[in-house]
């Protein structure tokens, strides 16, 4: 099991990389290879400073780093010794079996979709997002921002690789796949989801387990394993929901401070504070598989802190593991290339028989 990681990544560089990079050699025998890809100067004083001396990591030189600023696909193009595309290289050539980035989300994609190509069968990769859901434990959406813009096929597509991926990785015999929409009802919804939806209800008989059409609160409560839409739809409603909690959790806080009285209960219910915290932040998720590539490419959080690091990369592991591509080469074949099943034929009537 051999991951490259891009060190050079997310809001605070090598920092958080690094250090979660050192907790996750620390919690996986298994991870035989660790590739640090960036710029070796700042890597080596950053591995001197925490004391990673782990003979299964290798630093990985790379000169440039793609800015949050900058286009995504022409990034690729213009920067080719940046971390990411270094990085995305070695996938390519077979040296590693993963990338894990929390740098620029749309350089990772670019340099995942041009270098990596998708799989047979698939025209569009598409991020997998993990929402926690009170039924499920956690509920995953599919595109959370690869595409602005699908067509049916498209969405239908990632509609079975994510599919494929909370099966075989997550142990779900059937897992349930919802619509996102404006309304349950089937009528509900734009052209784009009007045509998913019969092209998914028409999977039915194949064996995919299409719910039919949710809304957005049932992504964290209703019994729903897996929320489809296009990236734009997603990555808004991505954010809109850490844009929620991170206000609630201002307010609970500005709350709970105002008086002593409530500062002494805060500090009682601190364990649950503590508990709800870890249910919730991205920090426990690690990071989003892009599926759909011919490769392994798991995006983490801009922020992300050594412990969403060490998750991301245990994503990355996971999906190794659990031979997640060859899993959605299957479920191509069998939802896509496979005739659906006849209609049984109606019982003939009194008058046919008369």
């Amino acid at each position: 099991m051999r991951i490259a990681l891009d060190a050079m990544g997310g809001d605070f560089g090598p920092v958080p990389n690094l250090a979660g990079a050192a907790l996750a050699l620390a919690a996986n025998p298994q991870l035989e290879r660790l590739f640090l890809v960036g710029r070796p100067d700042a890597l080596q004083a950053e591995a001197a400073r925490i004391g990673l001396t782990d003979p299964r990591v290798e630093i990985i030189a790379a000169s440039e780093v793609v800015d949050m600023h900058d286009s995504a696909v022409s990034a690729i193009r213009r920067k080719k010794d940046s971390s990411i595309a270094v990085a995305t290289d070695m996938v390519r050539d077979g040296r590693a079996d993963a990338v894990v980035s929390a740098g620029h989300t749309g350089a990772a994609v670019a340099a995942s979709t041009l270098k990596l190509r998708t799989l047979p069968g698939i025209d569009r990769a598409g991020i997998l997002t993990p929402f926690p859901n009170d039924a499920r434990g956690v509920c995953y959406l599919i595109d959370a921002g690869a595409n602005v813009d699908s067509r049916p096929e498209h969405l239908v597509q990632q509609a079975l690789m994510g599919w494929t991926y909370v099966k075989h990785v997550h142990g779900v015999d059937n897992p349930a796949v919802g619509l996102m929409s404006n309304g349950e009802e089937e009528s509900k919804g734009n052209e784009v989801t009007k045509e998913v939806f019969a092209r998914l209800a028409a999977l039915r008989p194949l064996g995919l387990n299409f719910i039919g059409n949710i809304e957005g609160r049932d992504l964290l409560a209703a019994p729903v394993d897996l929320a489809v839409c296009d990236g734009f739809v997603g990555n808004v409603l991505l954010k809109g929901c850490e844009g929620t909690a991170k206000a609630f959790a201002r307010a609970l806080k500005s709350e709970l401070t105002a008086s002593r009285w409530r500062q002494l209960l805060a500090a009682l219910l601190r364990p649950a504070f503590k508990g709800v915290h870890a249910r919730m932040s991205y920090e426990t998720y690690g990071g989003s598989p892009l599926l759909g590539v011919n490769g392994v490419t798991i995006i983490a959080h801009g922020s992300s802190n050594a412990t969403a690091i060490k998750n991301a990369l245990r994503v990355a592991a996971e999906a190794i593991s659990h031979r997640v591509n060859p899993h959605i080469a299957e479920s191509v074949t069998r939802f896509l290339q496979t005739p659906a099943p006849a209609p049984a034929a109606a019982p003939p009537t009194a008058s046919a028989h008369a």
